[in-house]
């Protein structure tokens, strides 16, 4: 098993990859929050650079800045679905800037949208087991390869991180089983 200071081999094509399936599980959320402040573009900007760069373009500072504004978009919020879909498009944004550190902590970066967009869509559903069941379900059967490859190459998931830690953690189990 590594540990915390060593590194993991990784590819740039796994980490498009990586990164366009975090866009693929924040775009499922997207519509929750821009039904509540809809004329915000930063988390839809944020889900579109991260989809540019798994597409095959650059890693840009612009791209890091839209991750950061998706994340502040979360705090104008008007309902906590809707700033949990904006965090998830923060994660998105975010996953193109994953490391090749065998750390806990990076497992974070690779499901941290799908974590964040299923716990927008359990809020909108007011807690409905069954809506986290299929929406984890759903990050999970449309995980590339690269997802599983990689997690396998880290630590498993930390502890911590309330509902959407739990949330990474049975995906982080369930991809590597």
């Amino acid at each position: 098993m590594p540990t915390d200071s060593d590194t993991i081999e990784l590819s740039e094509d796994e980490l498009r990859e990586i990164t366009g399936y975090a866009a693929a599980c924040a775009r499922r959320a997207l519509p929750l929050f821009e039904q509540d402040l809809s004329a915000d573009p930063r988390p839809r900007a944020a889900i579109d650079a991260a989809d540019e760069f798994a597409g095959g373009g650059r890693r840009t500072t612009a791209l890091r800045q839209s991750a950061w504004a998706a994340y502040k978009a979360a705090a104008d919020a008007g309902s906590p679905a809707a700033a949990d879909a904006a965090r998830a498009a923060s994660h998105a944004a975010a996953a193109a800037f994953l490391h090749p550190k065998a750390s806990a902590h990076q497992v974070k970066h690779i499901l941290g949208a799908a974590a964040h967009a299923a716990r927008a869509e359990e809020l909108a559903s007011g807690e409905d087991e069954r809506v986290t069941a299929e929406t984890l379900e759903w990050a999970r059967q449309h995980a590339p390869a690269a997802v599983g490859a990689v997690l396998g190459r880290l630590p498993a998931a930390p502890p911590g991180g309330g509902r959407v830690g739990e949330h990474i953690r049975d995906l982080d189990a369930a991809l590597r089983a």
